[in-house]
């Protein structure tokens, strides 16, 4: 199984190709990724050299977004949070609809963060 850890750098250049870089030479960012992120199956070649995000690539971008969420919500529960990834969240039951506004973190989305957390190198 190949190793799907992405770096902080890699993640931009996913998101920078998801807002509509057109080549691997917009930046350096994309440029310095593009070989990896195309051999993990996140991003396509298309015959005249443009760049485009696999649904496999928008689903990480997409899960990066909600560990992000859950991040932000145990920390302040008024954080701003995207529409889908609410939706998504409380669907799962990681998150619920405060009466005042915003939204509380609930048991099982502590866990999953907690684990989450637990899985990622120590900065």
């Amino acid at each position: 199984m190949k190793n799907e850890k992405l770096t902080t750098d890699e993640y931009n250049a996913l998101e920078f190709i998801r807002r509509g870089a057109r080549s691997d030479r917009v930046n350096a960012c994309v440029g310095r990724n593009a070989k990896r992120l195309s051999g993990l199956k996140m991003i396509t070649y298309g015959r005249d050299g443009r760049v485009d995000l696999t649904e496999k690539g928008q689903q990480v971008l997409f899960l990066r977004s909600c560990i992000e969420a859950l991040g932000a919500l145990s920390q302040d529960p008024q954080a701003p949070v995207a529409g889908d990834v609410a939706q998504f969240l409380s669907r799962k039951s990681h998150i619920a609809p405060r009466p005042e506004g915003g939204f509380d973190v609930t048991a099982k989305g502590q866990e999953s963060l907690a684990d989450i957390q637990a899985q990622e190198p120590r900065k």
